[in-house]
C-alpha cells in the first residue's frame, strides 16, 4: 500500500524547528547574538515587502493572461514560486530564508517552475496542464514503440533525423 507524502508532515515541522534552532545558535555564536537577531528581521522585514511585490506581479500577470484569453502560463507559475519564496523568506530563521532566497534568483526560480510544471503533469494529465501552462512542445522520435520526449526549448536548433517537432494543442 502506497503511503502518502502528508503522513510525514507531523515529522518535517519539529525537523524543520530544530535545523532553525541549531542554524541560529551557529550563526549567533559566530556574528553574535545582536547581530544574528538583526540578520533575522532583516531577512523578515524583505519578505514581507517582496510578498506584496510578487503577489501584485502574479495577479498582474493573470490578468493579462485572462484579457489575452491563452493559459496562465509560465509567467503566473513564475510569479507564484516567487511568492513562495518571499513567503519563506518573511518566515523568520535562517534556513527558510535561505530557500526563499534561493526561489528568488532567476536560476533556481526556473528550476522550482519546471519541477511544478513536471509535478502538475504526473498528477493532472497532459490536458490539464496543457490548459494550465500552454502548449507542451514535444519531440517524436521513430522508433518501435514511438516514443515522446516533452521538451520545454529546444536542445539543438535543428531536429534529429527521423524526428517530428510540432506543439500538441489538444
Amino acid at each position: 500500500m502506497r503511503r502518502s507524502r502528508l503522513a510525514f508532515l507531523p515529522f518535517v515541522f519539529p525537523l524543520l524547528a530544530f535545523a532553525e534552532f541549531v542554524t541560529f545558535v551557529s550563526v549567533a555564536h559566530a556574528i553574535g547574538f545582536g547581530w544574528a537577531i538583526l540578520a533575522l528581521a532583516a531577512s523578515s522585514v524583505a519578505g514581507l515587502a517582496l510578498l506584496r511585490r510578487e503577489g501584485i506581479k502574479g495577479f498582474r500577470a493573470f490578468q493579462e493572461a485572462a484579457r489575452a484569453g491563452r493559459p496562465p502560463g509560465a509567467e503566473v507559475s513564475n510569479s507564484l514560486i516567487g511568492l513562495f519564496g518571499a513567503l519563506l523568506l518573511a518566515i523568520p530563521g535562517f534556513v527558510t530564508a535561505v530557500a526563499g532566497l534561493l526561489l528568488l534568483v532567476p536560476p533556481g526560480r526556473t528550476l522550482a517552475r519546471r519541477g511544478a510544471e513536471r509535478l502538475a503533469e504526473r498528477r493532472l494529465g497532459g490536458a490539464a496542464t496543457s490548459d494550465l501552462f500552454g502548449p507542451r512542445k514535444v519531440r517524436v522520435h521513430q522508433a518501435d514503440p514511438v516514443s515522446v520526449v516533452v521538451v520545454d526549448e529546444p536542445s539543438s536548433p535543428r531536429p534529429a533525423a527521423g524526428a517530428i517537432e510540432g506543439e500538441i494543442v489538444r
